[in-house]
């Protein structure tokens, strides 16, 4: 069907093509669901949509939900599996094609799952992937303009993320989380009758006491007369309110204040999300799969106060995606870091240098000169060993974006095997820093 689909979009026109795609997805769904016996009917779905935080969130329920003896299947942009066995996602895609989606879910339902965590992309949703699923938990974690080179505008964008919440409320027992912290919580409280909200600085569940450590965070999570003590393992603030949207999850599934505060603590890290490589290098180093402007934004506020000395950032932006938000990137990275290096990004059949110039543009407005605190290295590989010998002290640290834990990097000659976290790893352990 993939090749078929590939065919059709040379040969039709490409308004034509955007406007048939979802329904080729449809048939597509409707014959996975058939030839795998509806298996998604009698287990109860989670689904989790917004721009950031889909993946973590996903985790922290997948692990809080296994943590208190159920069990539990997921799948995600990083992995899938039941419990503790989880297998890596190789795929550049968040949730799968149908045919994928639906033998999984198969799987799962042969398995004994009771209940499926499953990430939810606007592609998905608005191309029909996920018809058959019958969600009965729908989480928000934030919106913002993201895949614009799909969905071409912002309302269209929208939309594909409400539709998850407008297909749970037709579950006998739907209930939606919504981040009330997000400009846009009222569109999704507006399409499913019953929801909580949950928020940093607004919700029926709200975080105080918060403290930020530069591998952790702790905070209290209160909603009536309930509280959490919690611990997060992952940094950063933004992972506060992923972990505010789990513990809503895990009160509407009924879970008492002893799991969910056992549940959000075990789990150690999400691959390629605020992971850590330490191989006994003086300075720290951070593998993270961000690459939205708000993504850039919620990372450097969270990790800048905690970084005393020399912030260092590498990144780009990949090829046949959205090009708006280039130069927006640059100018975020320019503003909160010392060093920026920009480099290779899946740039696919697009020119690198050309990427990198848009990015550039950015970074320059945020003050940064070309050459000094401003590198242009396409190669990545090369572009992180130049950054690790930029950092000096045990104060500095070197932050990488975009790739997290993708195993492949795609360039004009096809995928190529890239692991962000062995590499960088290899070259800490090949130099002496």
């Amino acid at each position: 069907m993939i090749n078929i689909r590939k065919i059709v979009k040379k040969i039709i026109p490409k308004n034509l093509f955007y406007n048939i795609e979802p329904f080729g997805h449809l048939l597509e769904s409707v014959v996975a669901n058939v030839r795998y016996g509806f298996p998604s009917r009698g287990m109860h779905i989670i689904g989790v949509t917004g721009t950031n935080g889909k993946t973590t969130t996903t985790f922290m329920i997948h692990k809080m939900l296994t943590e208190a003896g159920y069990k539990v299947g997921m799948m995600s942009t990083v992995a899938y599996g039941i419990g503790d066995d989880i297998v890596s996602q190789t795929e550049h895609i968040t949730t799968a094609q149908a045919g994928v989606l639906q033998q999984k879910l198969r799987e799962f339902k042969n398995a004994g799952v009771e209940w499926v965590v499953l990430e939810t992309s606007s592609h998905s949703l608005a191309q029909y992937r996920t018809w058959g699923v019958p969600y009965e938990i729908a989480v928000m974690t934030n919106i913002t303009g993201d895949h614009l080179d799909y969905h071409r505008t912002f309302e269209r964008y929208l939309e594909a993320k409400q539709s998850l919440f407008a297909i749970a409320s037709k579950h006998k027992n739907g209930f939606g989380v919504v981040n009330a912290d997000d400009p846009f919580a009222h569109k999704f409280v507006e399409s499913m009758p019953k929801t909580v909200s949950y928020g940093i600085d607004k919700g029926a569940l709200v975080a105080s006491d918060i403290n930020l450590a530069s591998d952790y965070s702790t905070f209290k999570a209160t909603i009536g007369e309930t509280t959490y003590n919690i611990r997060v393992n992952i940094p950063g603030e933004f992972n506060i309110s992923n972990s505010l949207a789990a513990i809503a999850v895990g009160r509407r599934v009924g879970l008492s204040i002893e799991q969910i505060e056992h549940g959000i603590k075990s789990l150690d890290g999400v691959e390629g999300r605020m992971t850590v490589v330490d191989k006994g290098q003086k300075f720290k180093v951070v593998v993270d799969f961000a690459s939205t402007p708000d993504a850039f934004i919620r990372l450097f506020d969270s990790v800048r106060p905690t970084v005393k000395g020399k912030l260092v950032a590498v990144f780009g932006s990949a090829g046949r995606r959205d090009e708006s938000k280039r130069s927006e990137q640059g100018k975020i990275a320019g503003k909160y870091c010392d060093e920026v290096v920009l480099t290779e990004e899946d740039n696919r059949d697009v020119d690198g240098s050309e990427i990198l110039s848009q990015i550039a543009e950015g970074v320059k407005e945020s003050g940064k000169i070309k050459d000094k605190n401003m590198f242009l290295i396409l190669d990545r590989e090369e572009a992180i060993k130049f950054a690790l010998g930029r950092a000096e002290s045990p104060d500095d640290m070197v932050i990488l974006l975009g790739k997290g834990h993708e195993k492949t990097i795609e360039r004009a000659d096809g995928e190529h095997p890239w692991n962000e976290i062995e590499i960088v790893g290899r070259l800490l352990q090949k130099a002496d820093y």
